[in-house]
């Protein structure tokens, strides 16, 4: 099964955190995510997902939903699971 990763910024992120793990939370909940990062210093999110049931503009409308501003993926990597 292929896999996408991309890297997306997450604009306005406050170092403590509650906003990181508010982004991680909703983007969890999307189908086919396998595993999604936020990393509050670089106001960077990595998520890991199936592009057969996900896009990273559906990806972005969830990060929207919790109140952030991003864009479309700085980075797209694939790759295939064993």
């Amino acid at each position: 099964m292929a896999r996408v990763k991309v890297v997306m910024p997450v604009f306005d992120l406050s170092c403590g955190g509650g906003g990181s793990r508010l982004v991680e939370h909703v983007v969890r909940k999307l189908p086919g995510v396998a595993d999604v990062y936020v990393n509050p210093a670089t106001e960077m999110a990595y998520v890991d997902y199936d592009p057969s049931r996900l896009t990273s503009e559906q990806i972005a409308e969830a990060i929207g939903s919790a109140g952030y501003k991003t864009s479309l993926p700085a980075r797209v990597l694939r790759e295939v699971d064993a």
